[in-house]
């Protein structure tokens, strides 16, 4: 009797072995993206180190720096008052001698419904706190062309989503991505996007009143102190094992921290 083959998806060989830096457009600088981003942080020196090209972030935030923001996210008493996607990109910049760059709008269509400048890059990785911006993100996604060049050309979206104690980590693919052929695994060229698969979900769970927190007492009440954390961990691990096992048979996770449980997403 022969058993069923796993389904495993192949990571996209650019990703693998590109020849520039792998460009990576992090949308949101809040609780789960300012987290994100020290990952990504940790991600580039790692793949540099290995011998990789490495990566090249654009972090797309309109926010401010506001004193209820401190604590939960990345940002210190000193800057109050600075855009969250400036102070974070400084930082980064200083600390790790990288040349990434932030953007103080949201990432979104303009007026004319064109898109932003420079809105190509390889990998969206969305850390976003409205339903609403999740949709529009997907829906410039589904938008984008492959680009003129390879090096341009959108391959991967991330998505992190939470509620209070719990949440979940979804990988998509934009369009499909050529798999290898292989004897020992059942391969999935896509895997679809958050919007899509749990669309119905999503507009059920969004909550009236989605307004900034006066304090930081105010946002533990709607998100805990570690959850933004601890999705931003395990779904950046997410992201390594792309670049580092060259395939993966999980295309994300839900997590309930409150009881300590999480729940892996199979490739299917």
């Amino acid at each position: 009797m022969t058993s069923e083959k796993t389904k495993v998806h192949f990571t996209d060989n650019y990703l693998i072995h590109p020849t520039n830096p792998v460009t990576i457009n992090l949308i949101g600088a809040g609780g789960t993206g300012s987290k994100v981003l020290t990952a990504l942080m940790e991600m580039n020196h790692s793949l540099i180190q290995l011998g990789h090209a490495g990566l090249q972030v654009r972090l797309w935030d309109d926010d401010l720096i506001t004193d209820a923001n401190l604590g939960r996210q990345r940002f210190a008493e000193s800057e109050i008052g600075l855009y969250k996607s400036v102070g974070l990109i400084n930082r980064a910049n200083r600390w790790m001698g990288t040349n990434w760059k932030a953007e103080t709008q949201k990432f979104k269509k303009n007026e004319s419904e064109k898109f932003p400048q420079n809105i190509l890059a390889n990998i969206y990785i969305s850390c976003v706190d409205s339903v609403s911006a999740r949709f529009e993100i997907t829906d410039i996604l589904k938008s984008l062309n492959n680009g003129r060049y390879y090096a341009e050309r959108p391959i991967y979206s991330l998505d992190f989503g939470n509620s209070q104690n719990s949440g979940q980590v979804i990988l998509s693919t934009i369009g499909t991505i050529k798999q290898p052929n292989s004897e020992k695994y059942n391969t999935v060229d896509h895997l679809p996007f958050i919007t899509d698969e749990f669309g119905d979900l999503l507009k059920q769970s969004e909550k009236t009143g989605n307004t900034p927190s006066c304090s930081l007492a105010e946002a533990l009440e709607k998100q805990d102190l570690f959850i933004n954390s601890t999705l931003a961990q395990m779904g950046s691990s997410l992201l390594w094992s792309l670049f580092r096992n060259g395939l993966t048979e999980n295309r994300g996770f839900f997590l309930n921290l409150k009881c300590f449980h999480s729940q892996p997403i199979k490739v299917t």
